[in-house]
């Protein structure tokens, strides 16, 4: 499990901002799914995001939740999940993204074991329940998991310290105070703001994700945080046609990579 945690410090500080890319699980067949992490790999994406499928997942708009929904109705969520992490850890660090339903329905301590088995870096559960992160930290830690925390824009400077307490792997800091999918501008003054508030209350490297719809917000973004990680741009390719998803990402990779977001060839 250490080998795991290595590869994604690895990548969350190294000198360049990183590309991470959500894929929801269990949406195509696993071996489809496979192929499409293959390219998504090749196509610029340095870490995975594997959402587990959440039949009321709150922070996320119209698009991710019907990819959940797809998921859901095919059935063996939590199988073909585990695959998918398998996978996506064989080729790039992993972490699994996940609301606190599922955890709690399936147990923390064996999902924690169970992702962790299947190679995993990490758990992020975005809307985990203050009573329940001591709970929480001792399943990840026993299971070799890494823990990071979802941190709200909204939160004040005397919840701070608590609201980073115990995390591990990274603190995530919402692009926007919307959900997943919205495609306006964003403030980057406000977020460059906030990455500084929690850079001054943990050592953790810090990532954003959601509304970061182009690899022109991306690219204005990566100064101000050590990994973006897209979602909505990517799963809107995965469900009409699975092919352009990987032009997406290498578009949102050379954003990265030379500070210039240009259109995807999608």
């Amino acid at each position: 499990m250490l080998a795991t945690a290595t590869r994604l410090h690895t990548v969350l500080t190294q000198p360049r901002c990183a590309l991470g890319v959500f894929v929801p699980a269990g949406v195509h067949h696993p071996d489809i799914q496979c192929r499409q992490l293959d390219r998504l790999a090749q196509a610029g994406a340095d870490l995975f995001e594997i959402g587990l499928p959440c039949a009321n997942p709150a922070l996320d708009g119209r698009l991710i939740r019907s990819a959940y929904h797809r998921a859901l109705v095919k059935g063996e969520v939590i199988d073909r999940t585990v695959g998918a992490v398998a996978h996506a850890a064989s080729l790039r660090p992993t972490v699994v993204m996940t609301y606190w339903e599922p955890v709690l329905r399936h147990g923390p301590e064996h999902l924690a074991r169970l992702f962790a088995g299947a190679g995993a870096a990490g758990m992020m559960v975005v809307d985990l329940p203050r009573d329940e992160t001591l709970r929480w930290h001792r399943a990840a830690r026993a299971a070799g998991l890494s823990a990071p925390h979802l941190v709200p824009r909204a939160t004040a400077d005397a919840d701070l310290r608590t609201a980073v307490d115990g995390a591990s792997g990274w603190l995530y800091a919402p692009a926007s105070t919307g959900p997943t999918g919205y495609r306006g501008p964003l403030d980057l003054l406000a977020l460059d703001a906030f990455a500084q508030r929690l850079r001054a209350a943990s050592p953790l490297p810090v990532v954003s994700g959601v509304s970061i719809s182009s690899p022109v917000l991306a690219a204005h973004v990566a100064p101000l945080v050590d990994a973006v990680v897209i979602g909505t741009p990517v799963v809107r390719a995965l469900l009409s046609d699975p092919a352009p998803a990987a032009a997406v990402t290498a578009a949102f990779a050379h954003a990265l990579r030379t500070g210039i977001g240009t259109a995807p060839d999608a």
